[in-house]
């Protein structure tokens, strides 16, 4: 196999799943806290979520920038890459009194539990991910 082959598609790892008991709260038939499956996205679908969380901002002389909101691009994400529950189902969406996947974790999700999926999301997705410590682990 040459070097290029390497990078080759059929090489490449595919997403990665885990799953993650995301809160205490919600309990499976034997009591056990309930297991959401997460799984990891690629660039493009992240641009998605990027650009999903991007509005033009008005300026000084009617200039136009672009302002990304961080909350919005994180929500995003984290439901982007939340295969189960299902966000989307408007059943539990309405059994929470809202729409949209987003409004739903929000609504679903204590503060800390939020936050705890989101550094999940993060590290799924390769933004924990240190460089060093990557390049210590292919030296070994």
């Amino acid at each position: 196999m040459s070097e290029l082959s390497l990078f080759f598609a059929q090489n490449a790892a595919c997403d990665t799943t885990e799953e993650f008991a995301v809160s205490l709260r919600f309990k499976d038939k034997e009591g056990n806290p309930a297991v959401w499956k997460l799984r990891s996205m690629n660039e493009e679908e992240n641009q998605e979520c990027r650009k999903a969380a991007t509005r033009k901002v008005k300026g000084k002389n009617g200039t136009y920038t672009t302002d990304i909101d961080p909350n919005e691009y994180m929500a995003k994400l984290m439901t982007a890459s939340i295969v189960h529950p299902d966000l989307k189902n408007t059943e539990l969406q309405r059994s929470y009194g809202v729409m949209g996947a987003e409004s739903l974790l929000r609504k679903m999700l204590l503060p800390g539990e939020f936050a705890a999926l989101g550094e999940r999301v993060q590290a799924l997705n390769g933004f924990a991910t240190d460089m060093n410590e990557l390049v210590d682990e292919v030296k070994n």
